[in-house]
């Protein structure tokens, strides 16, 4: 089918729209803060044959791109034709979704003129899912939380009340759980009414004719992108802190013609500890990473993922079986695309930014409140993304995630924290021509009445952000528990009172400090992101602003 190229342009561009207004929505709907602020989800369309056609700008990659299989095998258990306008199917497979079992997917088929046309999708991170919440010490998948096997919440408009009763017995915080369920099924609810007008408007039958448009546009401009590299074999490692000892991240690189593959064979093996990833996710967070940088202007849909193919051997760190335990999955997967990156710098270097502070750092605290009621939640901070070959880092950024730091206004209102300090942490990023982007100091106090178990697994400890090109590594984080260096990894019981300092690592920098602008350096100084002494040192600064050197 030949479609004016004007007409799909317009019905592209409301599709965005439309699967933005699914993400907002079910912010605006959201019972917790780690949709409503972190925006820890995702939300997308998909075709009758699970393929994503378009995804919304709000989320992360981690949820957004495997949910690109993830409802491929929803219609493998429901066939298409056997859905019922009303049905909404759920599931939370961490080897068929989005890694571990707090991340809960919902699929709402939409039917126009009796045929389903399309489905709506989104992945949402569950403050709890029972188990023994995010923690490494599980030793296997079931003891981690309660397992969702794709069904159907609700059959033609009714609720699944048993299903509903099941998932409120097991969790700790039931009424925020569900509340999170049901923004998900209101908001593929909202976006499927906007599909039907827009459908109405222009007179479609169905979507099959948009949809080869866009994955045919989309998968030939990723194909041209790749062939415009030089075929080759490219090779980076990384290690990831994420536990006692450090886990070799290795990937291999390699483009033939208009097609690429990244086979991450020589990383470690399986953990014994839940810091284990499933392929689904090392290829959501990898792809991302592909298409970012080497052809950012494509949609990232079905149609940009064909050429590319990610393989890492069965029982590698970066390909888990089941059960080995994933709770904290993000711990090394987020360390597999700045591996990518790194090879890719060889062939395209000024396309590629430095390695930053990965993933988030997270408060999570569980145990008894002042009326024994449960505390379960799970606050995010970012440090700092790597610098570009033309720009500065982005401070307080997280990269390949797009979760997001949550206020402090928020976080004193819902939990028994004070503040005392948040703020940019000084000299964190990477010296460079191009300076990485700074992390964040902060600093709270408990003030319930008992104590609270933080859960704390804090990566770029030991293995600082690289920089690239000449450039220098970003700081390394550091945590403290009453003034007194706490483990990044581990359990640790905070009572009232207690005071708790995280410094989060900065990103690296790009190019050599020598090169840097004198006037950026002068302004880095005067608003405080460099100290006179730290510039000095790097960047030869003298008062006056000019580089002695």
């Amino acid at each position: 089918m030949n479609m004016d190229p004007v007409l799909i342009d317009i019905l592209w561009h409301r599709l965005l729209n439309v699967v933005e207004e699914e993400a907002r929505t079910l912010m605006r709907t959201a019972f917790t803060n780690i949709l409503s602020d972190a925006g820890d989800l995702s939300a997308g369309v998909f075709d009758t044959r699970g393929r994503m056609l378009a995804q919304a700008i709000t989320g992360t990659p981690g949820h957004i791109n495997s949910m690109a299989i993830g409802v491929k095998h929803f219609l493998a258990a429901y066939d298409v034709d056997e859905l019922s306008e009303g049905d909404v199917l759920i599931g939370n497979d961490p080897h068929l979704f989005s890694g571990h079992l707090n991340d809960i997917t919902v699929a709402t088929p939409i039917f126009w003129k009796g045929r389903c046309v399309a489905l709506f999708g989104s992945t949402c991170h569950a403050v709890d899912i029972g188990g023994r919440g995010e923690t490494t010490e599980a030793r296997d998948m079931y003891e981690e939380g309660l397992y969702i096997p794709i069904t159907k919440l609700y059959a033609a408009g009714e609720l699944n009340r048993e299903l509903a009763k099941f998932i409120d017995g097991n969790i700790r915080k039931p009424y925020e759980v569900m509340g999170d369920l049901q923004a998900q099924v209101t908001a593929n609810e909202v976006a499927g009414e906007r599909l039907k007008e827009m459908v109405a408007e222009f007179a479609l039958d169905d979507l099959s004719g948009l949809a080869a448009e866009i994955l045919g546009r989309s998968e030939a401009a990723m194909r041209a992108a790749i062939r415009a590299l030089p075929d080759g074999v490219y090779e980076n490692e990384t290690y990831a802190d994420a536990f006692d000892d450090p886990v070799l991240v290795k990937a291999k690189v390699m483009v033939e013609d208009d097609s690429l593959t990244v086979d991450f064979a020589g990383s470690a093996p399986e953990h014994p500890k839940g810091i284990n990833v499933v392929l689904n996710y090392t290829r959501a967070y990898t792809t991302f990473a592909l298409l970012a940088t080497l052809c950012p202007d494509a949609p990232i849909n079905d149609g940009s993922f064909q050429p590319i193919t990610i393989a890492a051997p069965e029982g590698c760190i970066l390909n888990a079986r089941k059960p080995a335990p994933v709770a904290l999955r993000h711990l090394v997967g987020h360390f597999a695309p700045e591996c990518v990156l790194g090879a890719l710098h060889q062939v395209v270097p000024n396309q590629v930014l430095c390695e930053g502070s990965t993933s988030p750092w997270a408060i999570e605290l569980m145990g008894r409140g002042p009326a024994e009621e449960p505390v379960a939640c799970l606050l995010f901070n970012t440090g700092g993304s790597g610098a570009r070959a033309t720009k500065d880092g982005l401070s307080t950024t997280g990269f390949p995630t797009g979760v997001r730091s949550t206020p402090v206004e928020l976080i004193e209102a819902t939990l028994p924290l004070r503040i005392h300090r948040k703020e940019l942490r000084a000299d964190s990023g990477g010296p460079g021509r191009w300076r990485g982007g700074l992390g964040q100091t902060l600093e709270f106090e408990l003030i319930s009445s008992k104590p609270v178990g933080l859960s704390s697994h804090y990566p770029r400890t030991r293995h600082a952000p690289k920089g690239l090109a000449g450039g220098h590594p970003g700081q390394l984080g550091r945590c403290f528990h009453n003034g007194e260096p706490m483990l990044p990894t581990g359990t640790h019981t905070l009572h009232p009172g207690d005071r708790v300092v995280f410094e989060l690592p900065g990103g690296g920098g790009y190019g050599p400090p020598s090169e840097r602008d004198p006037e950026l350096v002068a302004a880095d100084v005067q608003t405080g992101l460099v100290s006179e002494e730290a510039a000095r040192e790097l960047y030869g600064y003298t008062p006056s602003g000019r580089n002695s050197a």
